[in-house]
């Protein structure tokens, strides 16, 4: 990945909190665990040696359980903690670099921060809440009630913006805290555990929410969780930590179907991989194909040979055009057709390679023709036999759902 898409990146990031942090690391480094090192240290090892690259534009999770290290990281990253070695670099720019008053700027115009507890001062309206961070910048007050007013439309909480915080529900909090953190129109969105205060229901909203925010806005998001199907659903890419160390860093599929010790297995044990796989990770090649030039005859020997009953045809780019049946085949061949364009069908199941495969059953059970797999130009990537679909969907898939 080019150097220029890097909007986040942390090489070598330790902080270890105690007395000498310096002289801990290379007690790390010689394989002694994180409770070893703090009974014979007193310093507890909260980030160990973590390297990552957050792209422009992308969600990225850093997930793991209590203790993990993973709020920690992300406060290394805007040096609310300063990292005891390592670096972290934002648009190429080196943190440590920055004297206090470059750093305020940075965390006042390029970073928004979100957390878990909503963090709202109880004695100022709704909209007095969202321009704070304006407030401090010294912005004018009409120009920060207009941006406010503006935020407060993104995130659904129009007709609120005189109330106070404790007349909201706990989901209109952190929707208040998330136009807080976006009104001073960040570059990056630092959010930790912001859901999981939520009512499930409630944060089942406010991913999918947030989701459809991304799309519109577009920004670089570290959002941290300890929970996994938050993580798999959010996440472009997710780092799992354990012990202040980065286990694996991947894909939502990757995490789940190539885990990458047993640490990370046990997490993934029970996920309904049917919400998790997409069709892109179950393609399989066709067995064979047709092209619109291809004379019927030269089509029909070749099914008659590969015992099929259907061909999918592409053109010269390879999109996928539709499908041949074999009696359709043959009746062309009777009448003396040069090419197959009389007889190619539109093909009712195709889907685009990052569907959930568990959105597949309905067009597999309607058929028993393959489901096509295309790319957004419509080129044919391949195709899901029902066979291959049931044995990637498997029991949990199923029923869990």
């Amino acid at each position: 990945m080019s150097s220029n898409n890097i909007k986040i990146s942390c090489q070598n990031l330790w902080k270890i909190f105690g007395p000498h942090p310096e002289k801990v690391i290379s007690f790390c480094t010689d394989g002694l665990s994180k409770e070893n090192i703090f009974q014979n240290t007193g310093c507890v090892v909260a980030v160990s040696d973590v390297s990552l690259e957050v792209p422009k534009g992308e969600v990225f999770v850093i997930m793991g359980l209590s203790g993990s290290g993973k709020s920690t990281l992300l406060r290394c990253i805007n040096r609310l903690v300063e990292p005891t070695q390592g670096e972290v670099f934002i648009d190429g720019e080196p943190m440590s670099g920055l004297n206090e008053k470059k750093l305020i700027q940075v965390r006042r115009k390029k970073l928004g921060m979100v957390f878990q507890h909503f963090g709202l001062l109880p004695h100022r309206r709704v909209i007095d809440n969202v321009v704070y961070g304006l407030e401090v910048q010294g912005i004018d007050k009409a120009e920060r009630a207009e941006w406010a007013l503006k935020t407060l439309d993104l995130v659904g909480l129009s007709g609120w913006e005189d109330s106070y915080p404790d007349q909201l529900s706990g989901g209109m909090q952190q929707r208040v805290g998330l136009a807080r953190a976006l009104v001073i129109e960040p570059d990056i969105l630092l959010m930790d555990e912001p859901f999981s205060a939520l009512d499930p229901l409630i944060r089942r909203q406010m991913q999918d929410e947030f989701i459809k925010l991304h799309e519109v806005l577009g920004k670089t998001v570290i959002f941290i969780t300890h929970d996994l199907i938050e993580a798999l659903k959010l996440g472009k890419h997710i780092a799992v930590m354990k012990d202040g160390r980065i286990i694996q860093i991947g894909t939502p599929q990757d995490i789940v179907t190539k885990p990458a010790d047993d640490y990370v297995t046990d997490f993934v044990r029970d996920v309904p991989t049917g919400k998790v796989l997409q069709a892109g990770n179950i393609v399989e090649e066709p067995s064979q194909l047709a092209t619109m030039d291809q004379e019927p005859g030269v089509v029909l020997s070749t099914m008659e040979a590969k015992a099929v009953e259907n061909l999918f045809v592409v053109d010269s780019e390879h999109k996928l055009k539709g499908l041949v049946m074999m009696a359709d085949v043959a009746e062309a061949v009777h009448r003396g057709e040069t090419n197959l364009n009389g007889i190619i069908k539109a093909d009712p199941a195709v889907t685009e390679a990052d569907r959930p495969i568990e959105q597949l059953i309905p067009m597999a059970v309607a058929s028993d023709i393959p489901i096509a797999v295309v790319d957004q130009q419509k080129r044919l990537l391949g195709v899901v036999s029902r066979v291959s679909l049931l044995s990637h969907i498997g029991t949990s898939g199923v029923a869990d759902r």
